[in-house]
């Protein structure tokens, strides 16, 4: 089959894939699943190489990112349970003062959002800011939008979240590279969208608290877990993932300590180190029954298992691309193309962000894309992770009426449709864009 035949049969299979998910509604994992199976028996595969590459892509995308989000999910429950997330937003509050509370909440938001999913995080942490705005007599958003912003940013930049997870195993980004770069362009983007558009727009539009309160009331943890122990336990995996990476650059190749930084800063090793340590201080030592805390962590699989089977079919979709041959077809035209990677990454993932609203699936979606492409094109480690930050930023790119976060804002802060596309969909825009132009600026230097 001719270059020309292949090239057209993937741009059908990919506007096969959008009209399915945004159109039909049918499920991703489903939609993602079926498109690779057509792409493959039209590109001209043996019908049994195309059920091998269905294999292949679910099994390798399964066996690394299913064991993590498991890991960082189990971690995030108990953390929530433990009343750990509060102590942390409480903390940030009381060392930089009220008068402070935006930035305090935005950094909150974007820490506890790396192990805490985007929603479970706001539930938690919603009676802070309600307590807040009674107290200051000040609106609503002006609290608000900094921790929403800093829950997106640390929901979309930094791993091990499913969704840069998910789009650097796609790519081969390493994970070191990509947390490092998540901070570095996250909290600019959070900063600018959270606590200076946030005060900016609490000053200008008054958002009383809504007459209702949407949250389930749950007794307060009697003994909390210290400020100190949270942060550390959050950073644990981060620091020994970040050790590794560094450790291959600057320690000898056969070096035992390079092998040593290399076996504990392994995602898999770092997160079940993390977590154990999790179940034991956030969990026994703070009186939970072991029956409890498998509770916990069992209950924490239940949203992750959804996002565990789209990324696997993601990887199936890589999968297929890459043995049908589009990959290296798609590879030669991005390489001539006057359009960079990295832009490219950014439009994928901001046409399915704005298209059908999950800033995961749009993660997922145009990391399969791109993947193909970046294997063809054999860019480092760094840049590998900075095309995976392109991705992010377009991700949250122009959150609308189609994405589930954009009615629990509008629901949670009691605010009209209106108001909530100028707020909250201008503020993920601001997000989207200052990681572009980060992204592009880091590109100059990253080799």
């Amino acid at each position: 089959m001719s270059q020309v035949h292949l090239l057209l049969i993937a741009l059908i299979a990919i506007f096969l894939l959008f009209f399915l998910i945004i159109r039909t509604k049918l499920h991703a994992f489903v939609a993602l699943l079926l498109v690779s199976l057509l792409l493959g028996a039209a590109s001209g595969m043996p019908l049994d190489q195309v059920i091998q590459s269905i294999e292949q892509g679910m099994g390798t995308t399964l066996g690394y990112v299913a064991i993590i989000v498991g890991l960082g999910a189990m971690f995030g429950q108990i953390l929530e349970m433990s009343g750990g997330a509060e102590r942390l937003a409480q903390t940030f509050i009381s060392v930089m003062g009220e008068r402070r509370a935006p930035l305090a909440l935005g950094f909150a938001g974007l820490i506890i959002a790396i192990p805490v999913f985007f929603d479970v995080g706001f539930v938690i942490l919603v009676p802070i800011i309600y307590e807040l705005t009674k107290r200051t007599k000040k609106s609503l958003l002006y609290f608000g939008l900094p921790l929403l912003v800093g829950l997106s940013v640390g929901h979309n930049f930094i791993p091990p979240t499913p969704g840069p997870l998910a789009c650097a195993d796609l790519i081969g980004a390493n994970l070191g590279w990509v947390i490092l770069f998540g901070f570095i362009i996250g909290i600019p983007a959070m900063l600018l969208a959270g606590p200076l558009f946030g005060s900016y727009m609490g000053n200008k539009m008054d958002v009383p608290i809504p007459a209702y309160i949407p949250i389930e009331s749950k007794a307060e943890p009697s003994n909390p877990p210290s400020f100190g122990l949270i942060i550390s336990l959050i950073f644990v995996p981060l620091v020994l993932i970040l050790f590794n990476t560094f450790s291959t650059i600057l320690l000898p190749e056969n070096s035992r300590m390079r092998t040593l930084f290399g076996f504990l800063g392994h995602p898999f090793t770092a997160l079940v180190i993390t977590t154990l340590l999790a179940f034991y201080f956030l969990g026994v030592r703070r009186g939970f029954s072991t029956q409890q805390i498998q509770t916990f962590a069992t209950k924490a699989l239940e949203p992750a298992g959804i996002i565990i089977l789209v990324t696997g079919a993601g990887g199936v979709f890589k999968q297929v691309l890459i043995d049908s041959g589009v990959g290296d077809i798609l590879g030669q035209l991005v390489d001539f193309s006057p359009l960079p990677p990295i832009l490219l990454g950014y439009l994928v993932a901001a046409g399915v962000r704005l298209a059908q609203g999950s800033s995961t699936i749009s993660m997922i979606t145009a990391g399969g894309l791109m993947a193909p492409i970046t294997a063809t094109l054999h860019f480092s480690q760094p840049e590998l992770a900075l095309i995976v930050m392109a991705i992010a930023s377009g991700s949250t790119f122009l959150s609308h009426v189609n994405d589930s976060g954009f009615w629990m804002v509008n629901r949670y802060l009691g605010m009209s449709i209106q108001a909530t596309l100028k707020s909250w969909t201008t503020a993920e825009t601001i997000i989207s864009l200052v990681g572009l132009i980060l992204v592009s600026l880091l590109s100059f230097f990253v080799h």
